[in-house]
This record gives C-alpha cells, sequence and structure tokens, in this order.
C-alpha cells in the first residue's frame, strides 16, 4: 500500500506539470515536434519509476543506483511542479487585480532557482557538515561533570558514501577537532548491509574521545528492508555489523548501560535497542538497560524519537535522551520540515519538566543522495549544572 501511495504521488508529481504546460504554454506555438520532444523525458522517467516499483529489489549496488535516478527525476519534475504553482497563483492574483504580472517569467526564474538549489544539495550540500552547539542544564548533573561535552553523531549510512570516504574523513577531523569528552552514535551506521561499512572502518576508527565512543543500533542497521533466504542470514549479517563496530572501537550499548566518571563524580550513559513503532523494529529494553541506575543524572541513547514520549518520560527519571532517525527529512526551507508532519520532535533540542530531548538530524543520507537546507550535523553538547 506504501509503495502504491509513492507511485501515485511521484506520477502526480511527474505527469501533472507537463500537462499542464503543454496545454496552457506549448500548445499555443504550433510546433507539435516541440511538443512530442517536450514529452521525451518524462516518458524516460515514467518508465523508470515502473522498473523501480514492479522489479526493483534491495542489494548492495541498488541503493546508489536508486538515488542516483531520483536525483535526476527531481531535477525534472520539482521545477516544473513549482512553475506551475508560481504560474497559477500569479493568474489567479492577475484576475483578481485585473494587473499584467509576468507569471512566466517569474515563474520560470523560481523553477530555474528551485533546479541550481537541488544540485548544490546533491553535490556540497550532502557534504555541508555543520557543528552545532548545544547547552543542557539540570540541577541534577554532578558538579564534575559541569562542562562535560559529548559529540553526538547519528544516521551515518555508510553505503551510500560508497567510493567516497575522503568526505566521511573530513568529518572525522572535525569530529576530533571538537576535543569532546565522549563520542556516541544513536543508530543506522548502513542502509541494509554489514558490508556496507567495511570500507569505512579504518575511518571511522579515527574518532577519538578521552572516554571512548558509544554507540546504539537503529532500525537499518537490523536489515529489514531486504528479503533475506533466512532468518539466521540475517542475523549472521547484524553480528557482522556488530563485530565490525567492535573493530573500530565502537563499545555497542545493547539494553544495557556504563559508568562515566569525572573525579570522585560519575553518570550513567544507556543505551537501548531500537525502540520504534511499526513498521520499525522495537527491541529496546529500558528497564533492563537502566537496572541499578536509581538516582544518578543519566543520558539514554535510543535511536527513534517518539520512544521519548511513549516510554521514556512516562517510565523512566532520565534527564537526557539523544536520539536520531529523522535525517528532518534531509529538507529544511525558513526553519520548516515536512519531518515534522511526522515527527513532533524531529530536530533539536525538547525540554519537558527540566529532561530533555535531543534530535540530531543525521550525517548521512538515505535514497535522496543530497541535503537541503537539514545539513548532516554534527552535535556538541555541553552539559551544566543549574
Amino acid at each position: 500500500m506504501m509503495l502504491l501511495k509513492l507511485g501515485l504521488f511521484f506520477t502526480l508529481l511527474l505527469l501533472f506539470p507537463d500537462w499542464y504546460i503543454d496545454r496552457k504554454l506549448l500548445s499555443h506555438t504550433g510546433y507539435k515536434g516541440l511538443r512530442f520532444f517536450y514529452w521525451i523525458p518524462s516518458g524516460l522517467l515514467l518508465a523508470g519509476m515502473l522498473f523501480i516499483f514492479t522489479l526493483y529489489r534491495p542489494g548492495p549496488d541498488a541503493m546508489q543506483q536508486l538515488s542516483y535516478f531520483l536525483i535526476v527525476f527531481l531535477c525534472f519534475s520539482v521545477p516544473k511542479a513549482l512553475f506551475v504553482l508560481i504560474h497559477l497563483l500569479l493568474r489567479g492574483i492577475a484576475r483578481i487585480t485585473n494587473r499584467k504580472l509576468y507569471g512566466e517569467q517569474l515563474a520560470g526564474t523560481l523553477a530555474l532557482a528551485s533546479l541550481i538549489y537541488i544540485i548544490y544539495g546533491a553535490t556540497a550540500g550532502k557534504e555541508n557538515f555543520t557543528v552545532r552547539e548545544v547547552t543542557f542544564e539540570s540541577s541534577d548533573l554532578p558538579t564534575g561533570f559541569d562542562g562535560y561535552r559529548i559529540l553526538q553523531l547519528s544516521d551515518l549510512h555508510t553505503g551510500s558514501w560508497k567510493g567516497n570516504g575522503r568526505a566521511l574523513q573530513r568529518a572525522v577531523d572535525l569530529c576530533n577537532k571538537q576535543q569532546a569528552d565522549v563520542i556516541v552514535f544513536t543508530g543506522d551506521v548502513v542502509n541494509n548491509l554489514a558490508s556496507e561499512l567495511k570500507e569505512f572502518i579504518p575511518i571511522l576508527s579515527g574518532l577519538k574521545a578521552k572516554d571512548g565512543v558509544f554507540s546504539v543500533l537503529g532500525n537499518h542497521d537490523y536489515s529489514p528492508y531486504i528479503k533475506w533466504e533466512s532468518p539466521e542470514m540475517q542475523q549472521q549479517n547484524l553480528e557482522q555489523l556488530m563485530r565490525y563496530e567492535q573493530e573500530m572501537g565502537w563499545k555497542l550499548l545493547m539494553n544495557e548501560h556504563r559508568m562515566l566518571y569525572s573525579g570522585k563524580d560519575s553518570i550513567v550513559l544507556a543505551g537501548v535497542e531500537n525502540s520504534g513503532q511499526p513498521p520499525f523494529p522495537n527491541k529496546g529494553d529500558l528497564k533492563k538497560a537502566l537496572a541499578g541506575t536509581e538516582g544518578l543524572f543519566k543520558v539514554l541513547l535510543s535511536h527513534d524519537p517518539t520512544h521519548w514520549k511513549r516510554e521514556v518520560l512516562p517510565q523512566s527519571d532520565v534527564q537526557l535522551m539523544l536520539a536520531g532517525h529523522t535525517h528532518n527529512m534531509q529538507f529544511s526551507l525558513l526553519g520548516w520540515s515536512p519531518s515534522g508532519l511526522v515527527y513532533p520532535e524531529h530536530e533539536g533540542l525538547y525540554m519537558t519538566g527540566g529532561r530533555g530531548l535531543y534530535v540530531n538530524i543525521g550525517l548521512g543520507y538515505l535514497m535522496f543522495p543530497m541535503r537541503l537546507g537539514a545539513w548532516p550535523e554534527i552535535t556538541v553538547i555541553t552539559l551544566k549544572r543549574k
């Protein structure tokens, strides 16, 4: 059903603007050949869509090939859709005001600007690594941790960076430059397969912090989106991923916690497996992860931000939860992202009664190989005692 809805949406996005432009603008030119050639790109893209929604099967290289197709699709469809939207709006205003507004020229200019923006997002934008400085204050924080710095990464999706280790090396160098006390990773290190990570083990092993690097699993790390021959093979893939993280020196938290120390003081760093709602995996065990931590200041790593209101807030005393997952849908314009229509907590810091959730919008990308406004994020969270 989801694929059907997506198929209908992309078909309308592709064909309706073409129909409008053909009917309202090209039909008046008198050149039938021009109209025929105008429809050729859309015909090819429609054939590509039919292939994707009928014959496409996820695999090691298929995701990257799909990403290239989607960029071409967006470069053709979005500017035309924007052109039609602006053209219709200006035509309506012109009729009401009885004034000529040069609708074609303005709509064309904005459509061209959107094309340039998409190309930027697909080239430089997805590598525009941005450091966000955040302060979290709590009266529960031990004095020894006042000023403690946590660097958070999330949603690397290493399969999308295939052949581009240079970019991830820049990100790692930028992380190390922050000189954080601890580095945490909140899930989705791969798209589907553990093998995607192998190429980047030497690079990601370079992440360094005084108290180490800790991680949890995200929904993609369980590889639920490809068809496995058996559950055993899927489990073997997960175990291989866990071995790779261990090889990198990352400490994977599987419904468990570790103690962090600063002088005579200590805090809890806990992590749960992915705790999501259908269709996402729900393997988290918060009670197990926090066992024996009563009365201590706690930082929880949990990939899915919906876990915050579903369980963490009402059933624990965790002071700060760090999540990822949303990517902010890799698009933000003037502070607005469609991600907010799906996730109430989709970006940044959310406070409830002195307790906080921080949602990192991810360093990598998925499906659409681009970021527009929702730049790849490295978060540095400074803990402060009130």
